[in-house]
């Protein structure tokens, strides 16, 4: 069981700090969007913009933000959803910063301010910034930086993480989201934390899967495809690999153009091997951009 002994407590060292930037790390490459302040839409936009509609547009924004990271929506797309929320609102990044900079009075605020402050959205990109408020905000038991800090210690670098913290938030988060769930349930299928249980894990995959979390989906299809805590079924799991992989899941779509290009659980099929790979490479999978660029020569 990797890093059993690691202390919950270490969580403010330097270590946990390397960590949050190589959780972040994988979000860097959509910068390249180009973010630009969003010129306000009237000359006199700050008559149009309260401080009731801006407390509503922050809980807004967390709401969208909690709601994708429980259907399983990678971190790029939602950056982009954020994004194109924050313009369709009559008010420009700069004033959403300046705002939040002065208005830090709840865990949403508290939280949004640290998230734009890592992209860089109204203001230079602080990574370190963004750190410190996020888990401020998730000691104030806010579920969305909750399920931050949580990602960054499952899935950061080895060796820079706390999973011990990584099981107890997701134990906790499982009782009330999806994506809790769906951590979990990854908790227990690779020991991290607690001991190995391939049963629960699939159970929670399950139950992740059934609220809708496309990486539940693709978890629960692997469960199938290799038997883990369940007995091995192709078909099954090229099924949940499809419904993941319609719901825009990357790997999910990779995993059904395996199957497709080697006639593995289903009929092979070239042709759509070669439209999942690209589904996938659209999305910045390097796999799948491997495979599709040889299956482009081959045929």
């Amino acid at each position: 069981m990797p890093n059993e002994k690691k202390d919950s407590d270490n969580m403010n060292s330097l270590k946990t700090n390397n960590t949050l930037h190589d959780f972040f790390q994988d979000i860097q490459n959509f910068d390249k969007l180009n973010i630009k302040e969003i010129e306000p839409t009237t000359k006199n936009i700050n008559e149009y913009v309260f401080e009731g509609d801006l407390n509503i547009i922050i809980d807004e924004l967390i709401n969208l933000i909690l709601k994708e990271m429980n259907e399983g929506k990678s971190k790029e797309l939602i950056k982009k959803h954020v994004l194109s929320y924050i313009g369709n609102k009559m008010i420009t990044f700069k004033q959403l910063y300046n705002w939040l900079l002065n208005n830090q009075c709840t865990s949403n605020s508290i939280y949004l301010f640290g998230y734009i402050n890592y992209h860089g959205i109204g203001t230079n990109s602080n990574e370190q910034k963004a750190f410190e408020l996020c888990q401020k905000a998730a000691e104030l038991e806010n579920i969305v930086a909750q399920i931050d800090i949580t990602n960054m210690h499952i899935y950061g670098k080895s060796g820079d993480n706390n999973y011990n913290l990584a099981f107890k938030l997701s134990k906790k988060l499982a009782e009330e989201c999806a994506s809790g769930m769906k951590n979990l349930g990854y908790c227990y299928e690779k020991g991290i934390g607690t001991d190995i249980n391939e049963q629960k894990a699939f159970e929670l995959y399950q139950k992740s899967a059934d609220l809708g979390n496309s990486i539940g989906i693709k978890n629960l299809g692997q469960c199938y495809y290799e038997g883990i805590g369940t007995d091995t079924d192709k078909q099954k799991a090229f099924e949940l690999y499809q419904k993941a992989a319609n719901l825009g899941n990357d790997t999910a779509q990779y995993n059904i153009a395996i199957m497709y290009e080697y006639g593995n659980g289903v009929k092979k099929d070239i042709n759509q091997a070669i439209y999942w790979y690209k589904k996938s490479a659209e999305q910045e999978y390097q796999c799948a951009k491997i495979k599709l660029k040889k299956l482009l020569v081959e045929f």
